[in-house]
């Protein structure tokens, strides 16, 4: 499956919602040092029941990012 997701970093919480066609994601983590994309992996995951390794984000730069889960 892939979904498109943006990601809000730095947010107050981290949270997971359906936005439109896609999802936002906001974490607590700075984009700093893939620290962010981390983050969002482990949220992903959690969220659709899928192991961390199943997660792919295909666009690595940049808020608006498509993700791949396996």
């Amino acid at each position: 499956m892939i979904i498109r997701i943006r990601v809000k970093p730095g947010a107050s919480r981290d949270f997971v919602s359906k936005a439109g066609e896609g999802y936002l994601v906001e974490v607590r983590e700075f984009a700093r040092d893939g620290k962010a994309n981390a983050k969002v992996v482990r949220l992903l995951a959690k969220k659709f029941g899928v192991s961390t390794k199943d997660i792919k984000i295909k666009t690595l730069k940049g808020r608006k990012k498509i993700v791949e889960i396996l």
